[in-house]
Formats: structure tokens, sequence, C-alpha cells
């Protein structure tokens, strides 16, 4: 028996041929599903803290807010962005990396169709709105993967109640 021959007939690193094949695709596979991952429970902790921060501000009382688009008292802006980012309104450790105040704002509209319940003789029914934004932060970003740039956006829209 030659030795082509015998080469031929061995299979003993067929295995690790395979592996070393398979590999790349599956850390591919991997990686994105983490990545994929991380992508939804940024976005989905975004979505509770803007909603957080929505009913935070629509229980302030009704002499912070008028039928325009300003707010009168200014520290409801900032306690509404402080627990928009961290949960609490005295602040604290943010929800997410890289998060700023300036991504965070708050505004008010007033639906002057509403005439009863605890609006009645007032000029209509402020509603509170916040609106965040913030980019995306990859796992993967220490090894050179931007996220093509992801934009994470949220908006919550919420009836003052004044309680």
């Amino acid at each position: 028996m030659t030795l082509f021959t015998h080469l031929r007939r061995d299979r003993s690193g067929a295995a690790a041929a395979e592996m070393a094949l398979v590999l790349p695709l599956l850390l591919i596979i991997m990686m994105g599903s983490m990545e994929l991952g991380n992508y939804f429970l940024d976005e989905h902790i975004l979505v509770k803290a803007v909603r957080d921060g929505a009913r935070f501000a629509a229980r302030q009382s009704f002499t912070n807010y008028t039928c325009s688009t300003t707010i009168v008292d200014p520290t409801v802006i900032q306690n509404t962005q402080n627990v928009v980012m961290t949960g609490l309104v005295s602040g604290g450790t943010n929800r997410l990396a890289d998060w700023q105040t300036t991504e965070i704002t708050v505004s008010t509209r007033c639906d002057t169709t509403t005439s009863t319940g605890i609006y009645k003789g007032s000029t209509g029914a402020p509603i509170v709105i916040v609106d965040a934004t913030m980019n995306y932060v990859p796992i993967l970003h220490s090894y050179g993967f931007t996220g093509f740039g992801s934009t994470l956006k949220a908006r919550q829209e919420a009836a003052v109640a004044g309680i």
C-alpha cells in the first residue's frame, strides 16, 4: 500500500476539518442572536422607562400644566427625566448606558374637546408627552461592530390626572 492510498483512506482528522469549516458559521449565528436579543432588551427598557416617566408626569398637580406646549414648573421636567433615566425621582444609575437627559423631552398638549369629569370647567385636558431617543450600543462594539447606526425611539402620552 502506498503512502497516498493510506492518507486517502485515513479518516482520523475528518471531524476536526469539518469543525473548522462549520465553526465560523456557528459563531456568527450565536453572536448574532445575542446581539438581536440585546437590541430587543434595550428597546424594551426604553419603552418601559418612557411609560414610567409619562405615568409619573401625569400624576403631578394641574397647576404645573397649562393648555400650551410649556410646563409651568421646570422641576416636573427634571423629575420626569430622572424617572425615565433611572426609575427614581432623585436620580441614580441609568437604566441604559450612554443615555443623556438631552435625549428626553417632556411636553404637553391640550385636548380641548374634553369637558367632563375632572376636566369639567377647565379649558381642556392637559396631556403630557414624553419622547426619548438614544443610540443603540451593541455588545460587540469593542470588536468593531457598529450596529449600523441604530437609534432607539419611544413616545408615550398620558392625560394629566392631577393626583
